[in-house]
């Protein structure tokens, strides 16, 4: 599987060359004030199963977890791209709104669901943890 993507303005772009290990929704605070929306939707690949073309910008954050998390973006456009988690160290998460083909993508887990909007319906079929998985 190959997968590309990149920001709105077309300055970053990637490849993903391996396959994803999970494909995740986080309802986690601070990725919805990144995503300016109520969660975000992410692909975990391995580090060395992307390839970027293009400069980024880091935002180093502290996640709702207290661990260290590296969002990278387009600095010119402002498109979030990437997460760089100390929680997991292996992965990189690609922000799935970027990819070029979103049709393949099946969440299979959710993330700090205990942070997830009231008035946001649940997605019951897909199994859910209240923080981050240990």
């Amino acid at each position: 599987m190959s997968q590309t993507g990149g920001c709105l303005c077309g300055a970053v772009r990637y490849e993903l060359k391996a396959e994803p290990v999970m494909q995740a929704i986080c309802h986690c605070k601070n990725c919805q004030r990144q995503a300016g929306s109520v969660l975000s939707v992410l692909i975990g690949v391995p580090r060395d199963g992307i390839t970027i073309k293009g400069e980024t910008t880091t935002y180093e954050d502290s996640g709702e977890s207290g661990l260290k998390v590296w969002r990278k973006f387009c600095p010119t456009c402002g498109s979030p791209l990437f997460t760089d988690a100390e929680s997991a160290p292996q992965l990189w998460f690609v922000k799935a709104g970027t990819l070029d083909d979103t049709s393949w993508l099946k969440p299979q887990i959710q993330f700090w669901t205990k942070s997830r909007q009231a008035w946001m319906p649940e997605c019951e079929d897909i199994p859910a943890m209240a923080e981050n998985p240990a």
